[in-house]
């Protein structure tokens, strides 16, 4: 690879940064119901509440997961982008409760700017993360465009009566959280200058499959990932969909090193300032400074599961409570 082009740079937004804001998605998809059912299917979950995957029961005991995720560049590194982009695909089954079977590539490319190596780069990550994964990868779909986009389709299955819902939290649960937040700063940054955070590239390409499994092996029913409308935004959906209020304790969360020098050289996308408007009026900040209140929007990329319920290894962030005035509060 000669290609000096920085694939950042091709792009109006990184990674899940990029998404439509949440508040304009809901304006969007208002009153839109979900399909006719088949006779020989249920949808157990569709658009009511923003789940992270459609689930249909084929048959007792076995139900079919679909999703879809893309986005444009996060990293300069094809190879890097290809994985952290189908690990991300890959974590709307895994926060479901499902498990990943075959997924088929969506692949947007600038063929006159920038040369094919790199796109064999970027399907070469996605197909070495869909093998980690266990999942076939069936072929895809490809449109010449100005901007470079990429992710994945993916079929999963899933148990029906074990499945991982945001519309399912008890007052009295603990939250946890499997990834440290920071992520949507250090793109940020990675855009502007250049450098390369390999920790947060591990991260985003990191499964989200141990902590899906173990959350199951607990008894969790109710969970979400973070992504693009960050750590508040999708904690606000979890507590709206579960009628309760989410309590966060802002010292307990977890970020990634380098994410608050980040924040302070002013490293925050549009996304996250987007996310945090649409969730200020739902939200008690307390004594929150607007440091803080960043980067609990800050927009991740294929971050980790937002869990109502405790698994080893992931550190406790708060608790839902019985509906207070605000879904969500911060301490």
């Amino acid at each position: 690879m000669t290609d000096p082009k920085r694939l950042t740079q091709y792009a109006h937004g990184g990674g899940c940064a990029c998404k439509i804001p949440p508040g304009e998605l809901e304006e969007v998809v208002a009153g839109l119901g979900a399909a006719p059912a088949s006779p020989n299917a249920d949808l157990l979950v569709g658009l009511d509440t923003g789940d992270d995957a459609a689930v249909v029961r084929l048959r007792d005991g076995l139900a079919a997961v679909a999703t879809a995720d893309f986005f444009t560049p996060v990293v300069d590194d094809p190879y890097d982008w290809g994985r952290i982009a189908a690990a991300n695909a890959l974590s709307d089954v895994y926060a479901i409760g499902g498990s990943p079977v075959v997924a088929v590539n969506l692949l947007a490319w600038p063929r006159d700017v920038l040369p094919f190596d790199l796109a064999r780069e970027v399907l070469r990550g996605g197909l070495d993360v869909a093998a980690e994964a266990g999942c076939h990868v069936g072929g895809g779909h490809s449109v010449d465009d100005p901007e470079p986009k990429y992710g994945m389709a993916v079929t999963g299955v899933a148990d029906p009566a074990r499945l991982l819902r945001n519309d399912t939290g008890k007052p009295g649960t603990p939250l946890s959280l499997t990834k440290p937040l920071g992520l949507g700063v250090l793109n940020n940054r990675h855009k502007a200058t250049g450098e390369v955070f390999a920790h947060a590239v591990a991260t985003m390409a990191a499964l989200n499959r141990d902590a899906s499994a173990a959350a199951l092996d607990a008894g969790i029913a109710c969970a979400t990932d973070v992504t693009g409308f960050g750590l508040l935004g999708h904690l606000y959906k979890m507590a709206r969909a579960s009628g309760v209020t989410a309590v966060v304790d802002a010292a307990a969360v977890p970020y990634l090193d380098g994410a608050r020098a980040s924040l302070r050289d002013g490293y925050v996308s549009g996304g996250t300032r987007r996310n945090l408007d649409w969730v200020a009026p739902h939200t008690d900040f307390g004594a929150a400074g607007e440091d803080d209140r960043l980067l609990l929007a800050d927009a991740q990329t294929s971050g980790g599961l937002l869990l109502a319920g405790e698994i080893p290894g992931a550190p406790v962030i708060g608790e839902l409570i019985p509906a207070a005035d605000h879904p969500v509060i911060i301490r």
